[in-house]
């Protein structure tokens, strides 16, 4: 890998990453030696780039920095591209023309020996199949989410029972077949996801809610990860009480 290349290459690791990245892991990302990560690193902070940190600990890149547009690699043109080819099939309707755009805008930008890559890649991403129809504007929801408004809708759970809830939006996901709402639901008083489908009537308030979408999001998933943590627990207990006496009492040494 060229110098300039290496680079730019740190830059975009520690661009993707929140938490400091240490030379050992940059170094084998980029399959070159910590000394050389280290000396680049010099390089940067001696070029102005915010970059901090030290040794052992770990590199951050300060917010607000960005470089020129650069060309997009093939591989990245791919993965772009077979993102797109995802969402164009299981987004809601402005989210799918969207994805269809992004790859035509690709394809007209890559320089003439790289459009094959956008115009005939070689991933493609499965159709949807039987995908259910939402009850409520994803579109909608998706400003909601980023203005941190409230929704009011009525919702039919799988058992055909209806609810009028309240919610505060601040995700959306995808599965194959349907799309959830992620919520903190007002009348629970705790996170629901409710399946778009299952929504019979939906009305987008200008009520803001006292949370950022971003907070919301931390603390699910912070709740998400202490329950799989639990239920990994769970399953070694299960796992252990099937072990014979002699088996379950071994320890490590």
């Amino acid at each position: 890998m060229r110098r300039a290349d290496r680079l730019f290459q740190i830059i975009q690791v520690l661009r993707r990453n929140r938490r400091p990245v240490t030379a050992e892991a940059m170094a084998a990302e980029l399959e070159t030696s910590k000394r050389t990560v280290y000396r680049d690193i010099a390089d940067l902070m001696g070029q102005r780039v915010p970059i901090r940190g030290e040794a052992g600990v770990g590199y951050v890149l300060d917010g607000g920095f960005d470089l020129p547009p650069l060309m997009l690699t093939p591989d990245e043109i791919e993965a772009a591209v077979l993102g797109a080819q995802w969402v164009a099939g299981r987004g809601d309707p402005a989210l799918a023309r969207a994805a269809l755009d992004l790859i035509a805008k690709i394809g007209a930008t890559v320089p003439e020996h790289l459009r094959p890559l956008a115009l005939e890649p070689a991933t493609r991403a499965s159709p949807r199949w039987n995908v259910a129809p939402d009850g409520l504007d994803m579109a909608q929801v998706r400003h909601a989410i980023h203005a941190g408004r409230k929704i009011t809708m009525t919702y039919r759970d799988e058992h055909e029972r209806i609810s009028h809830r309240t919610v505060w939006p601040f995700a959306v996901g995808y599965h194959e077949t349907v799309r959830l709402m992620i919520t903190w639901c007002e009348l629970r008083t705790d996170f629901r996801s409710f399946r778009t489908d299952r929504v019979a009537a939906a009305e987008f308030l200008e009520d803001r809610y006292p949370e950022r979408p971003a907070a919301l999001r931390a603390r699910w998933r912070k709740l998400m990860q202490e329950q799989a943590e639990l239920r990994r627990a769970e399953r070694s207990i299960v796992h252990g009480s099937d072990q014979s006496p002699d088996q379950a009492n071994v320890s490590p040494r």
